[in-house]
């Protein structure tokens, strides 16, 4: 199978899983009246992303977020033609594990669909914030070689997990256009959908230029600019490097991209 293929299987099985575990554990809550609990579901999605990044990193870069991918490519550190690819594998995946918890638990919970709770510009602000963060973490353990190696999973995962933990209930803490969709097309829940693919994608943009930005000048990059990135750094360092990627291994990588 070819490496882009395979990449691209591997987002769209890493996003099915997050969707089937993080908006999964809502729909769960809602059907057994509130036995997994707020907390309950913000650590589902912390140990979901946890999993996906140390199962599927290192074949994929374990994006599992359209935001994540197109923040990559914003600086340099994706290449333009996989983009597309990865965006509609993720996108396919959340959409088919929404289906599959529709199948299994009926349309409870809204699909575990993201909503405002608190006011369009309000709940704008809160995504923005929480997806600069993110990217701003993920941007630290893949690109930076003064992160200490091998903590990349977890240092993603419980940053998902704060901010589900304190944005879920104001916005569902999406910081993934992939996420809301999925719970959207199958459930037909499109209110005030545009925000969680705005929010999240000009957020982790902004953090992608701010961490840069951050980097002290001759600090050099775990990874060079231009070489496919995933959440742990460099990706598929274990193979020989796909046609029109550099050769040229780096001691270090990012989480997944090493």
């Amino acid at each position: 199978m070819r490496t882009d293929v395979r990449r691209a299987v591997a987002e769209a099985l890493g996003t099915f899983f997050l969707v089937l575990i993080g908006p999964g554990a809502a729909m769960v809550d809602a059907y057994t009246e509130g036995t997994v609990g707020h907390a309950g579901v913000a650590l589902a999605f912390a140990f979901v992303v946890v999993a996906m990044i140390y199962a599927l990193g290192h074949i994929s870069g374990a994006h599992i977020n359209p935001a994540v991918t197109i923040a990559f490519w914003s600086v340099r550190r994706f290449p333009g033609r996989h983009v597309l690819p990865y965006v509609l594998a993720q996108c396919a995946g959340a959409v088919a594990a929404s289906y599959t918890l529709g199948a299994v638990l009926g349309p409870v919970g809204s699909y575990g669909a993201t909503l405002p709770a608190v006011g369009v510009g309000r709940s704008f602000v809160v995504e923005w914030l929480l997806s600069f963060v993110l990217m701003l973490v993920v941007m630290a353990v893949a690109t930076d070689e003064r992160v200490a190696t091998g903590f990349a999973g977890i240092a993603v995962g419980l940053t998902v997990g704060f901010c589900a933990m304190m944005g879920g209930p104001l916005t569902g803490a999406s910081m993934n256009p992939a996420r809301s969709l999925g719970p959207a097309v199958a459930g037909g829940i499109w209110a005030a959908h545009w925000i969680y693919w705005v929010a999240p994608l000009t957020g982790m943009l902004a953090a992608a230029r701010a961490y840069e930005f951050l980097r002290p000048a001759g600090t050099a990059a775990s990874v060079p600019r231009g070489v496919p990135l995933g959440v742990e750094g460099r990706i598929d360092t274990a193979g020989p490097p796909s046609a029109g990627e550099t050769a040229d291994r780096p001691t270090r990588g990012g989480p997944e991209a090493r």
